[in-house]
């Protein structure tokens, strides 16, 4: 990112600090819930502590729609530097009720029921995070320095999910306290929700809101007899539309991500518990590596974006990434190891189709004026 300006590079660390934060205080409880399950939700036979588990962990991905709605709103409306600001402080909010909050045993279903409010928070929150972190990058950086800068706040979000699993090896092995851990993230999402009121909003949302403006005084100069909201309403419709083929396209390539995500890091845990016999702990540590080997091979595709074009390497996954797919009950058959599955989770991890390292160049196909909300509805 040698091309960017001081102030950009300020802002685009700013962002990636903040990212960095928030998928960290995310998924610390996903990586925990083994744990903090037996602490915040009531004992029972094994079948429902298994239907209690799935809701906690679909309760922060099930409303992210409407978080892209929420915060599409937000950053299409009023601006993307508020939206990151709220985002983040959402969820340090969060981290710090957890971090406070008795156990079931003290205050019974009331303890269920905030954690799962808290949890739902953190979806919502997350949701603006990457989009408002990705757009706000793309839209002060120029080609080709904004293709590494907006692929950096992947390796952010990457990098914070491996911090996470990180501390939850640490709970679960070394009796560390995990009360500490989310009081630390929530108390350093203060500091970058803080940090952030430095950010100016960008260029072309300026811009945006000032031929906004100018379109609606014509209009008023021409129609005196209408309101204002009448007026407001006639300047949205004649607004630039998303092209539909970009919105089916992005679409359909981010589905890869969920995809993979599980193949990797749910549908191959059993196989390690039952054929390898790995326990809980060693099962946490796999997956440890398994962030490292993310973290990685995102820095590799975000550094390659500054002599390759973007699209090019999204096809070099595309087609990588279908082939290993194809290649799962093959290699079920012949694995004898971890040391095998590890490999065969790293080379999924390295190819896995979504729009990074892409994502700048689908962010600039769709119209500033529902740049945020659209990426965001497609993300969640």
């Amino acid at each position: 990112m040698a091309s960017l300006t001081r102030q950009q590079k300020e802002a685009v660390g700013l962002l990636q600090i903040g990212t960095f934060l928030e998928y960290f205080d995310l998924m610390l409880y996903v990586h925990m819930a083994v744990l903090l399950n037996e602490l915040f939700f009531p004992k029972t036979d094994s079948y429902t502590e298994s239907l209690i588990a799935s809701a906690t962990l679909c309760s922060t991905y099930v409303f992210r729609p409407f978080g892209a709605l929420l915060f599409g709103y937000i950053g299409d409306t009023i601006g993307r530097k508020k939206a990151i600001i709220i985002t983040t402080s959402m969820m340090s909010l969060s981290c710090l009720v957890i971090a406070n909050l008795p156990t079931y045993a003290q205050i019974g279903i009331t303890a269920t029921l905030v954690v799962t409010i808290c949890r739902t928070a953190q979806g919502l929150s997350s949701m603006g995070e990457v989009i408002g972190a990705e757009v706000y990058v793309s839209e002060i950086t120029k080609p080709s320095a904004g293709y590494s800068a907006v692929a950096f706040i992947s390796v952010s979000c990457a990098a914070g999910a491996m911090a996470a699993v990180g501390i939850a090896a640490l709970v679960t092995s070394y009796g560390f306290n995990w009360r500490m851990a989310f009081w630390i993230g929530a108390c350093i999402a203060v500091i970058a929700s803080v940090a952030r009121t430095r950010l100016r909003e960008t260029p072309e949302f300026v811009d945006m809101k000032r031929k906004e403006k100018r379109l609606m005084e014509e209009r008023a100069a021409r129609n005196p007899e209408q309101s204002t909201k009448q007026l407001n309403r006639a300047a949205k419709t004649e607004q630039p539309k998303a092209p539909i083929t970009t919105l089916v396209n992005c679409f359909f390539i981010n589905c890869g991500w969920p995809l993979s995500f599980y193949v990797i890091y749910i549908y191959f845990n059993p196989i390690l518990k039952k054929t390898f016999g790995y326990s809980p702990e060693d099962i946490i540590f796999h997956n440890f590596i398994l962030t490292i080997i993310q973290v990685l091979t995102f820095v590799m595709w975000s550094v390659l974006t500054r002599h390759v074009y973007p699209l090019k390497l999204l096809k070099i996954k595309g087609f990588v990434s279908l082939a290993l797919m194809a290649a799962i009950p093959l290699f079920l058959v012949v694995c004898k190891s971890g040391m095998q599955l590890i490999l065969f989770q790293a080379l999924i991890l390295t190819f896995t189709l979504h729009n990074f390292p892409a994502e700048y160049i689908f962010l600039k196909r769709l119209p500033v004026y529902t740049r945020f909300t659209s990426a965001g509805l497609i993300y969640a």
